[in-house]
């Protein structure tokens, strides 16, 4: 089922990335008319006004997102940040307006087949592993969505692609109708953005949507260790793929007698050793065999496979080691943004940690992490943001301590260094989204960064 643009009025809902990208998409496409909403002033826009003044198509109304907007409307493309609760969208949906995510957009017009991953997390280490083993094996791949680019950015690229490896979030898949991912894998389940979906139910049905819409002779990626994620073999189309670091299955992606293997329903095959793989953290082994069964799903040779698990670093602000001053490690892990996430950054250290954390508080429950602070061996806990006072709560029911509240990033990496003795590594985790204080978890481990080479200059200073 196509969506019908040409001569339609459109509405796109935020002038962001994804945004930008889908109006240019739209504009190829032969839209008549459309009009882009985003409720930020005109002066925090000049960048993206410029872009799309030359459109005589394209009307840009700032401000609120007001109900008029919908007048002689017949579809509604949303940035994945806006909330689905907005009045806009509740009269949208009163009025039977089909309210689509920019990747169902991009995958009308997209002619490669598209390798897609969604989870809880791991998804963007997963998807940039899955890139650098794609990339052994075709000419063109390109890799977008809640990483790199917007798909609809790919799609408009005149070379094209041979593959598209895509990360997806619950956002992007709330709103997808006949998106088809002919690989499609599925990491984790854990709580997460409550505050946006409204309810555990909707956050897993969101995410369910990604095996709904494959087909038979399509692949469905499961972890067979989760079992939220295994609940959801059911609903699987195609052919059915887990992995597991854990348990072997005929077929199945699997670590036996320490090696990395897969079997196709008939024999085992080796791909490396377990220990071979260069990423650390028992999570990080867990996202190399989700790589490994999408690759080997889209027919990537083993030796590339191994190759790719063998060299692949990792990704920027997950657990990237950002400097060593004075014999204290720093870990820049901006990307944990849930408690979940946090707690897999802590358990892939094994030396004495300091931990900074806090942000913007998406509903979660902190308790069991702060709980779980003390064997996994956290001195410290540094806390700001807009949770700071719920995970100090959550610190001091849990019994653990010490607990210092700072007003910013910089004071956090002062007051860790000041507490932190050789040997030990102070770890930015945040288990939160860092929308209180920063733009976004990139600009919030840039900032770590930065005050960390400002703490090694100081220190070299004083020598």
């Amino acid at each position: 089922m196509g969506l019908k643009i040409t001569g339609e009025r459109i509405l796109v809902l935020g002038l962001g990335r994804s945004g930008r990208a889908a109006t240019h998409l739209l504009l190829r496409s032969g839209a008549g008319k459309i009009i882009v909403n985003d409720n930020r002033k005109p002066n925090l826009l000049q960048e993206e006004l410029g872009e799309l003044a030359a459109f005589t198509q394209v009307k840009v109304v700032t401000g609120a997102h007001r109900i008029e907007l919908l007048e002689d409307v017949s579809l509604i493309i949303k940035s994945p940040g806006i909330n689905p609760r907005l009045p806009l969208l509740t009269e949208a949906k009163r009025r039977h307006i089909e309210i689509f995510s920019e990747v169902e957009l991009a995958y009308h017009f997209c002619p490669a087949p598209i390798a897609a991953v969604t989870g809880t997390n791991g998804k963007t280490t997963t998807v940039a592993l899955t890139g650098e083993m794609f990339r052994l094996q075709f000419p063109r791949v390109h890799i977008g969505g809640n990483i790199g680019f917007p798909l609809s950015e790919a799609v408009l690229d005149p070379a094209g692609a041979d593959y598209m490896v895509a990360e997806l979030s619950s956002f992007q898949l709330a709103n997808i109708r006949d998106f088809r991912a002919r690989i499609a894998a599925i990491l984790n389940i854990t709580a997460d953005h409550l505050d946006y979906h409204g309810s555990m139910e909707e956050y897993i049905a969101a995410k369910r949507n990604i095996l709904l819409t494959q087909q038979a002779g399509d692949w469905s990626i499961l972890n067979w260790d989760d079992p939220l994620t295994r609940e959801m073999v059911p609903y699987v189309q195609g052919n059915l793929l887990p992995f597991s670091r854990h348990v072997s299955s005929s077929p199945g992606v699997f670590i036996k007698d320490g090696t990395i293997q897969v079997n196709d329903g008939r024999m085992n095959y080796p791909i490396c050793m377990a220990a071979e793989v260069r990423i650390p953290g028992g999570h990080n082994l867990e996202n190399a065999l989700a790589a490994t069964a999408v690759s080997w799903a889209a027919g990537v040779e083993r030796e590339k496979i191994a190759s790719a698990l063998r060299f692949f670093p990792g990704v920027p602000h997950r657990l990237e080691e950002v400097a060593e001053v004075q014999e204290i490690k720093f870990v820049n892990d901006s990307k944990g943004t849930n408690p979940e996430a946090t707690l897999k950054a802590i358990k892939a250290l094994q030396e004495p940690k300091i931990l900074i954390a806090g942000g913007l508080n998406k509903g979660n429950d902190f308790y069991p992490l702060v709980q779980s602070l003390v064997e996994e061996g956290v001195k410290a806990l540094i806390l700001l943001g807009e949770t700071a006072p719920i995970l100090s709560e959550a610190a001091q029911v849990a019994g653990f301590r010490p607990v210092y509240n700072v007003s910013d990033l910089h004071a956090a990496v002062q007051q860790a260094f000041n507490l932190a003795q050789a040997g030990d590594t102070i770890l930015l985790s945040p288990a939160c989204a860092s929308w209180d204080m920063f733009r976004d978890y990139e600009e919030r481990g840039e900032v770590f960064r930065q005050e960390i080479m400002a703490l090694r200059e100081s220190c070299a200073d004083e020598k």
